[in-house]
């Protein structure tokens, strides 16, 4: 209560009405797997190692396009989250992170500029990130440009100058408004009108082209550390912006001994006039490996980045199953599913089913899981590759893909269009050709009650997804429509009610919180979500003393009941026929 201590007016803001509930989002999704580039997790608990991608050309700047990775022999070399995420967004998706996994034994590509016993003496290109992507090169192009008097003197602090010509030629870097010795820079400082010998400026561009053929290109770089845009600054292991960090794929390692001089020196060594008669030398990194095929050690590692994204509400592992043996892909759907049932998650788990598998391969296989907070899909899906060109058929022209991403994608356009309590099942799969296998009628007889989501192609309707249950045994969490709506009712209200805390615990904050949960409960039922006639056929919330006893009052404990009619999917249409007389008064 405020005080109230000298005569006057006070004019006081209070509000009349129960809080509200704003319902959460349920269509963000999260991949993890290989990729061709990109940050990822390390041991060191790296920071902001998921990015969150709007696009699959979001995808294709930080993690590379369609590109095979070298995972090992007989290890797919099919880049199955590239495909994924692009199917993802074609079905539907808006919003997708991708957590990258990186196998061991995956190493930096990298070629040696300038070569040392000593570490502080060298300077070398890297791969920002590991991977065979960083199997590319780096073009450096130097520029020299006619300085004046009044240009010298405008210059910033790094800037670097030769003068002279021939043998003759010196170089000096202006430091705190003196020229220094570009070889020693605490040497002795020499007077802006000594350098009369043609002064000229020098700098540097940089193109750097990675293994898949993407460039950028760095202008007007500097090569001494106090330079603006000096080029171990621009090219830092770690530079200052985060757009730097994710699209440029190499950066340079500069001794801390080496100076100016021998930094240029080392970039411009064996280096050839190219057309414009301008130095250019062209380094090629090396040694850029995509590492052994992830284990379910480096999948946890990816998923714990994930995890305190709230947003998050659907998580998938597309070609996992492809990785290993059977047990390599059972591990790694079992750290997924514990990602998901990890508490206050509110996840789901998308699982596939491996590869060319018979419909009693998949049957052994969902027999392996029994989670309510996860869904199995089969078979693959079969589209077009978009590597395959004219006269190469060496590239196959068609590729089966994990079926994860497409209905991740199938999800999130459910959602938007019809709303999370619908079954996100007998909907098109919009990229596929057709499916690895031509799943039949008595074939899903067997597979669907055990909790196997076919996807089939029926004649004159398509390819679609057919089946919307979970690979649970529990009789009350049967489909997937279930799971997904107690994940965003539950959510909904965590999030919403956290002004409760350390509340006063009585009546008043008892029939506010009631309040606030009918009154989005109610909107739920007059949506469609919940089933009844009436309100009170559709839910029902308690708080009070009913559900409270004296010792959860006295251990700061409320205690609020909460009951709702959920729709089940009408996955039975039964239309019972019959033959009747004819009947006169009919």
């Amino acid at each position: 209560m405020p005080e109230y201590l000298a005569p006057g007016v006070y004019v006081e803001e209070t509000s009349f009405r129960a809080k509200s509930i704003e319902g959460v989002g349920t269509s963000t999704t999260a991949f993890v797997g290989p990729t061709r580039k990109g940050p990822y997790r390390t041991d060191e608990d790296t920071p902001e190692a998921s990015e969150l991608l709007t696009s699959y050309g979001d995808f294709e700047r930080i993690y590379g396009g369609f590109g095979d990775l070298d995972l090992g022999d007989g290890v797919p070399g099919i880049n199955y989250m590239a495909h994924a995420v692009r199917a993802f967004f074609n079905e539907g998706g808006s919003r997708l992170y991708v957590s990258r996994v990186v196998g061991v034994d995956a190493e930096l590509a990298a070629v040696a500029v300038v070569s040392s016993a000593t570490a502080s003496e060298t300077v070398s290109f890297v791969g920002r990130f590991p991977g065979a992507s960083g199997n590319g090169s780096v073009i450096v192009r130097e520029n020299v440009l006619p300085a004046t008097d009044t240009m010298l003197t405008n210059s910033p602090e790094g800037t670097l100058v030769r003068t002279g010509t021939g043998g003759t030629t010196a170089f000096h870097v202006k430091v705190a408004g003196t020229w220094r010795p570009a070889g020693d820079l605490a040497g002795t400082a020499v007077l802006q009108s000594t350098l009369t010998a043609t002064p000229a400026v020098i700098t540097v561009t940089v193109i750097t082209v990675d293994g898949d053929g993407e460039s950028l290109s760095y202008e007007d770089l500097g090569v001494a550390p106090g330079h603006p845009r000096g080029i171990g600054h621009v090219l830092a292991a770690v530079p200052s912006r985060r757009a730097d960090y994710l699209q440029n794929p190499f950066a340079i390692a500069i001794g801390g001994t080496v100076s100016p001089a021998e930094l240029h020196a080392g970039l411009f060594n064996g280096a050839v006039a190219n057309t414009a008669g301008q130095r250019e030398r062209v380094w090629v990194l090396a040694g850029g490996e995509d590492g052994a095929a992830p284990t379910s050690t480096e999948y946890a590692l990816a998923l714990s980045e994930i995890a305190s994204l709230e947003d998050v509400s659907i998580v998938a592992a597309p070609g996992s199953s492809a990785y290993g043996e059977e047990d390599d892909a059972q591990a790694i759907a079992n750290v997924l599913i514990a990602h998901a049932e990890s508490r206050r998650a509110y996840r789901i788990a998308v699982l596939d089913t491996p590869p060319a598998n018979l419909p009693s391969d998949a049957r052994t296989y969902r027999g392996q899981f029994d989670s309510k907070y996860a869904a199995l899909y089969y078979p693959w899906v079969v589209i077009p590759n978009p590597l395959a060109r004219p006269g190469r058929d060496d590239i196959p022209k068609e590729i089966a893909l994990p079926p994860s991403g497409f209905v991740s994608g199938i999800y999130a356009r459910n959602d938007v269009q019809r709303g999370v309590h619908k079954a996100p099942a007998n909907e098109v799969v919009r990229g596929a050709l057709r499916f690895e296998i031509d799943v039949n009628f008595a074939q899903q007889e067997m597979l669907n009650p055990l909790g196997v989501n076919c996807l089939r192609f029926f004649s004159g309707r398509g390819n679609r997804v057919w089946g919307a249950r979970l690979a649970s045994s529990d009789p009350e969490w049967k489909y997937v429509s279930d799971r997904r709506y107690f994940n965003y009712l539950e959510a909904s209200i965590d999030r919403s009610t956290q002004w409760a805390v350390f509340e006063p615990n009585g009546e008043r904050l008892w029939a506010n919180v009631r309040q606030t949960i009918t009154d989005f409960l109610y909107n739920e039922w007059r949506s469609g979500a919940l089933l009844g006639t009436s309100q009170e056929e559709a839910f029902f919330v308690r708080c009070d003393r009913s559900t409270m006893t004296q010792n959860d009052l006295d251990n700061g404990r409320l205690i609020c009941l909460i009951g709702v009619a959920i729709i089940k999917p009408a996955e039975f249409v039964i239309f019972r026929i019959g033959q009747k007389t004819a009947d006169a008064r009919a």
